[in-house]
């Protein structure tokens, strides 16, 4: 069921993404800031935790996600460091992901011949 689970909830935030896409204006990076802004003000009000235990990682793979790791490195970093958490603690949890994303697009980007429009 937590594979059931997990494929509702991500289909179901992929799903919003698409319709603001096909039915607004919103440019698709302004609907992935949107998601990431989202998932750090869920976090901060206490909606998004019940929802990543629920979904598993149908609710911290999409964009959502990435901002919910946002928030718990920081309220984490700044219950251990104070203050200075809030400056630390996001890219500390969020640094695995980073540097993934960064080494995967160069090496992409060193495989793949450009292609004009």
């Amino acid at each position: 069921m937590q594979y059931l689970y997990a494929f509702m909830v991500g289909g179901i935030l992929c799903v919003i993404a698409q319709i603001l896409i096909d039915k607004t204006k919103l440019t698709p990076a302004r609907i992935l800031v949107a998601y990431v802004t989202a998932g750090v003000l869920l976090t901060a009000i206490g909606v998004y935790e019940p929802l990543v235990n629920f979904a598993g990682a149908g609710a911290t793979v999409p964009l959502t996600g990435f901002g919910y790791s946002l928030a718990k490195g920081i309220e984490e970093s700044v219950a251990k460091d104070g203050l200075l958490g809030v400056f630390t603690g996001g890219l500390t949890a969020c640094s695995a992901g980073i540097a993934a994303a960064v080494f995967f697009g160069l090496i992409t980007s060193l495989l793949r011949k450009s292609f004009s429009k």
